[in-house]
Formats: C-alpha cells, sequence, structure tokens
C-alpha cells in the first residue's frame, strides 16, 4: 500500500521535504502529502490508468521506474481553506506556482518544470542520477 508519511521517505529527501512543508508553512500555502512511498502493484495500477484501466493518464512510469518505490520522490497538492486545490490553473496556478519553487529551494526536482508530461504535486531527489541507476541498484 502506498504512503503518505515523510518518514517513508530517504533521509536524503526526508529532511528536504519537511523543510518544503515548513517553507510553505511559513508563507501560509498549506500542503497535503499524498503519497511518498509506491510499491510496484500500486506503481502498476496507476500506470494501467487510461490504457487498460478506466480514468487518465497519470503517469509514463512502468512499475521499477518511479521515483517513488526509491522512495525518493513525494507528491503534494496544495489546500485552500482546508479543500485540496486539483486544478493548478488561474489563481490555484500561483499558489502551485511558489510551492514548487519553495521546493526547489530545498534542493529538490520539480516536476513542474519538466518539458514533458509536466507533474505539478511531484517533488523528487535523486542525487543527479537517472532512474536508470537506480533500477540497477543503484543507492545515494
Amino acid at each position: 500500500m502506498s504512503s503518505r508519511s515523510l518518514d517513508d521517505l530517504h533521509p536524503a529527501i526526508r529532511d528536504k521535504a519537511k523543510a518544503h512543508v515548513a517553507a510553505c508553512r511559513a508563507e501560509g500555502i498549506d500542503l497535503l502529502v499524498t503519497c511518498t512511498y509506491r510499491p510496484d502493484a500500486d506503481q502498476a495500477a496507476l500506470y494501467a490508468q487510461g490504457r487498460t484501466a478506466p480514468g487518465n493518464i497519470v503517469t509514463n512510469a512502468k512499475p521499477g521506474q518511479s521515483m517513488h518505490q526509491y522512495r525518493l520522490a513525494y507528491d503534494i497538492v496544495v489546500l485552500k481553506a482546508g479543500k485540496p486545490l486539483w486544478d493548478t490553473s488561474g489563481e490555484n496556478g500561483k499558489l502551485w506556482e511558489r510551492a514548487g519553487e519553495l521546493g526547489e529551494k530545498q534542493g529538490l526536482e520539480w516536476a513542474g518544470r519538466w518539458p514533458h508530461f509536466k507533474e505539478m504535486p511531484h517533488f523528487q531527489f535523486t542525487g543527479g542520477h537517472k532512474i536508470s541507476y537506480f533500477m540497477a541498484g543503484g543507492k545515494l
């Protein structure tokens, strides 16, 4: 079962994630962590969405290809008055953009900057390594 606990992240990203959440809170931006560690079965189910299962495509990562599976990524949603703001456009987009900037200031890679398949909720820390490094057994 997927986790929402920052304690399930690799120590190299856990402290950055906690600092990210605190920096957002200091600016009045509330975040909810929606996913940290994700096992193979959950990744397979997400990858199936929009392909062989109902729903929209939400990831291009097959099992073993997600930084979540190596405990190096987490997803968030920005909250407004306690409610999730899944819409990342307009006024909401400004909050998402600031949350992304504050994550980047902690040394995190924000998928909201990716040129293809932007993922506004996704943050990761890879130490400069590509997914293939971790798939081959590499460690931080």
